[in-house]
């Protein structure tokens, strides 16, 4: 399977929605069409025809590849890994960000075979960020290839997390928790850009060395993992063991000595439903 085409059709199609999101960004309201699932777990008209757009785009191209999708697994669809050829596709994560007008959104396009993301690419259309990887190839922003930072003391170390969209009373108090432990590291602070891929995106960069959360889905952070892995970082579990694309929670950082640093300072191992 060539990669590269792959990831060159992703890049393509990424531009092509982000023009979507794009207009309606600078144009004018975005009418939320439902909540998923609580009061701040947001999806508008955009996201959904995005996604459209998109599954239309792969089908085409590709009609023996599988799709997993957040509006079309909102809408139904099961949310089902398999060793074929897949895409894990968020057409617009940072709905929330996307609805106030803050500009950190991205297209993210997973891609994986055989259960393992093997290329990805998260588009930022606002401010035209497009981070590519393929397995064994790097990561880049632009073109220009990234790295990771070379820290591996967690004390020097910014932290990009994010509270989530559980309003589950005792769910949150134990994300408070885990945030004060991570906090009083102590560390140098934590960031919250409002969407899982650019979190990530940052530890590629460099300019962050670390970022965790519970509750995310596998479209979150699917793509991001290969970025971030071939700009030299780890994808881990919350608890230190191997990332499961489908558990809903992860650490990426730049060494496996922050990994290991920030898993000790996680008090809760948060659960939720798999994908």
């Amino acid at each position: 399977m060539d990669l590269e085409e792959i990831v060159e059709f992703a890049m393509c199609l990424a531009i092509e929605a982000g023009k979507k999101i794009e207009q309606v960004f600078e144009g004018g309201e975005c009418s939320v069409v439902e909540l998923k699932s609580s009061p701040v777990d947001l999806v508008t008209e955009t996201d959904q025809s995005v996604e459209k757009l998109i599954i239309e785009r792969i089908k085409t191209s590709y009609p023996k590849h599988k799709f997993i999708g957040e509006e079309s697994v909102a809408g139904g669809s099961k949310c089902n890994l398999t060793d074929e050829p897949t895409w894990i596709v968020d057409p617009i994560d940072g709905t929330t960000n996307f609805v106030h007008r803050i500009p950190n959104v991205a297209i993210c396009l997973g891609f994986c075979v055989g259960k393992v993301p093997v290329a990805g690419v998260v588009y930022n259309p606002i401010s035209d960020q497009m981070f590519t990887a393929i397995r064994g190839k790097g990561a880049f922003c632009n073109g220009k290839k990234l790295k990771v930072s070379p820290e591996q003391n967690l004390t020097k170390s910014v932290i990009m997390t994010e509270f989530g969209s559980s309003r589950d009373p005792e769910k949150m108090e134990n994300i408070f928790s885990n945030l004060k432990s991570v906090v009083t590291t102590p560390v140098h602070g934590v960031r919250s850009f409002g969407t899982a891929a650019i979190n990530m995106c940052q530890v590629a960069l460099g300019v962050a060395q670390a970022y965790y959360e519970f509750g995310i889905h596998c479209w979150d952070y699917c793509a991001a993992s290969v970025i971030v892995e071939e700009a030299g970082g780890v994808c881990l579990d919350t608890t230190g063991g191997e990332l499961d694309l489908m558990a809903r929670r992860i650490i990426a950082a730049c060494t496996p000595e922050i990994a290991s640093s920030l898993s000790s300072r996680i008090q809760t191992q948060i659960e939720f439903a798999r994908d």
